[in-house]
């Protein structure tokens, strides 16, 4: 930082990141902190502006009928249009704290969740932080979105501003190493909610994860669903990097049949819990179908057509359960890290890419499963 300017990692448009000049962030109140990112995620959902032409697509889309016009409420009027600060998953150091924040200290390394919540209003008691009355103007106050979600910027950025920081911010329990859980403030903790919650309701039960475009939170819910003791747990991805991480985990890959009708897979038999992170209209076809009696299927992925064809009356024929949503990571950080600290599950397994911090213009944009960059911590202790 220098004359009160720092760094931060811009989308500027498809295949395209700079670092950008922009305000260093101050305490606006004194339920505020200042962290500083030494570690970033990025999250699946940032793939789909930097892989794909969509920002006008979406646009033409929302004006046509044919896309969901909440789109443009979490992502702008033209989705994903640049520049915009992007990054919403991170492990920070604390480095300056309001007044009267008493939980969390300088120097503590935390977990910062991608979205904004008070902890305090009827929402954030009933765990929907990610729908928090207090800091949600319109549909999302998030990190990394751009300014429809709020003025928080992203969170690859020299130092961050967070309020309600006592809630806000998890720590870190000791012992963990940080890149373990480089992806809990929302792939983690979103494959956590996809499947450790049904299976606790359902012991032994069998699972499915269909995945491919919400690629590591896939892979996560694999791992975690053999972690969590599932009775069988299948992966299915075109991808054999994927399916190769998904046996790492002591999950049973399928891969879909070669051609022109590769998305048709049949699994062997149906599922109690279905975890769709293939974020395709036919992926989430595909789950409801899967579903045993009384099965529950949460759906990870965007799906932002109007039109997705979901088999409603084969979910009343099987009494079926499908969970769409937000992922709420404030509300399940404690259970999900304390798991990790306990067990030591190998979340880090699913980095495929760990670049420098000052390459993160070129390595965020890599064409590959999941990136972390990385940079040294610093020498902090509380005052």
């Amino acid at each position: 930082m220098v004359d009160g300017k720092q760094r931060e990692l811009q989308f500027l448009r498809r295949g395209r990141l700079a670092w950008r000049e922009v305000a260093a962030p101050r305490l606006h109140g004194p339920g505020d902190a200042i962290v500083r990112p030494f570690l970033a995620g990025r999250c699946d959902g940032d793939t789909l502006p930097i892989h794909r032409p969509v920002s006008r697509a979406m646009q033409l889309g929302i004006a046509a009928g044919a896309i969901d016009p909440v789109v443009g409420c979490i992502c702008g009027k033209v989705p994903f249009n640049g520049p915009f600060g992007i990054g919403h998953e991170c492990v920070a150091q604390v480095v300056e704290v309001g007044d009267s924040v008493t939980g969390i200290e300088v120097g503590q390394t935390v977990v910062v969740p991608w979205a904004v919540s008070c902890g305090s209003c009827p929402q954030c008691l009933r765990g929907l932080t990610s729908k928090c009355s207090v800091t949600t103007d319109r549909t999302l106050a998030a990190y990394g979105f751009g300014p429809a979600s709020g003025p928080w910027g992203g969170m690859v950025t020299d130092r961050l501003r967070v309020p309600f920081a006592d809630h806000m911010l998890v720590p870190v329990p000791e012992g963990v190493p940080p890149l373990r859980v480089a992806a809990a403030s929302d792939n983690l903790a979103d494959a956590w909610r996809a499947v450790v919650p049904p299976l606790q309701h359902h012991p032994e039960a069998r699972v499915l994860v269909l995945g491919g475009g919400a690629s590591s939170i896939g892979l996560y819910a694999a791992g975690l669903a053999v972690a969590h003791g599932a009775a069988a747990v299948d992966y299915a991805d075109p991808s054999q990097t994927r399916r190769q991480i998904a046996e790492s985990f002591g999950a049973r890959t399928l891969a879909p049949p070669a051609g022109r009708r590769s998305r048709r897979l049949r699994p062997p038999g149906h599922y109690d819990i279905v975890v769709e992170a293939s974020s395709t209209s036919v992926g989430l076809r595909q789950a409801i179908r899967a579903l045993a009696p009384g099965g529950t299927c949460t759906a990870v992925g965007y799906y932002v057509g109007t039109v997705t064809g979901v088999p409603v009356m084969r979910m009343y024929a099987t009494s079926a359960t499908l969970h769409l949503g937000v992922s709420h990571v404030r509300a399940v950080l404690p259970e999900l890290l304390d798991f990790v600290a306990r067990t030591g599950f190998p979340a880090e397994n699913v980095t495929t890419l760990t670049a420098d911090w000052d390459d993160a213009p070129t390595a965020y944009a890599a064409h590959t499963t999941k990136v972390v960059l990385e940079r040294d911590p610093i020498t902090l202790s509380a005052a």
